[in-house]
């Protein structure tokens, strides 16, 4: 049997790049299909994820209630593509900060490793559009989240992943705590302690052009706490 891949997309208010960023998916391999996990969006994002569906077999559409966060929704979606037996699942944006192009390098790279990331500082800084401010807040939440985890990763916090599906059957799904940003250093530092080999392909990001920032406060404040919160969990044993 051909595998299959899922592309996990979150939206929420993203009407204006969703049905660009579909077919430029779809195109990069046959094998891929898209989950689009919308949040009640008001803007209407999700009846248009729902006309995408209906015309295209590869698309699929899950609507929650109200808007819970990244980590929820991606969860939601994972849960979604274990049920029904996806062998790559990954996670991407949709807002054409991922580059669809790079989900090949991604693909590739599956071939030999468990979890690969689509890391922006692999080689160098590669990242597009950023004020120096958030250029700095992101380099230095992965030095520090590198620091205290000891994740091998040039780039924890980036949100272009594939897993396959050993790794997300393996993980207790329902114990995992964060939600913003954190949500991804804690998934493939869960990852890593089940010794799933992890690996890393230079991406281009660019920061988005429609649309606004997900970024919050309380995101950078979790993203504080939960690197110290995996150590010693994972010391103890209760991860």
């Amino acid at each position: 049997m051909a595998e299959r891949f899922l592309v996990i997309l979150p939206t929420y208010n993203e009407s204006q790049n969703l049905p660009r960023i579909v077919p430029l998916i779809l195109s990069q391999d046959s094998r891929l299909e898209i989950l689009v996990v919308d949040d009640n969006s008001p803007d209407g994002t999700g009846r248009l994820a729902n006309d995408l569906a209906g015309v295209n077999p590869r698309v699929h559409v899950l609507h929650r209630t109200h808007k819970e966060g990244l980590g929820r929704a991606y969860l939601a979606g994972f849960n979604w593509g274990l049920e029904r037996g996806f062998d790559l699942m990954f996670e991407m944006d949709a807002d054409f900060s991922h580059d669809p192009k790079f989900l090949n390098d991604l693909i590739a790279a599956a071939a030999s490793a468990d979890l690969v990331l689509g890391s922006r500082y692999k080689t160098g800084v590669n990242v597009i559009n950023w004020p120096m401010s958030r250029l700095l807040l992101s380099y230095g939440a992965n030095l520090y989240a590198r620091w205290i985890t000891g994740l091998p990763l040039t780039d924890a916090t980036g949100g272009f992943k594939c897993f396959r599906k050993e790794v997300l059957a393996a993980i207790p799904l329902e114990k995992v705590r964060s939600n913003g940003y954190a949500f991804q250093i804690e998934m493939s530092f869960r990852a890593w302690k089940k010794g799933f080999r992890l690996a890393e392909v230079p991406i281009v990001f660019t920061d988005r052009v429609e649309g606004s920032s997900k970024m919050s406060k309380a995101i950078v404040r979790e993203g504080v706490w939960v690197v110290w919160w995996l150590r010693f969990a994972n010391l103890f044993g209760r991860l």
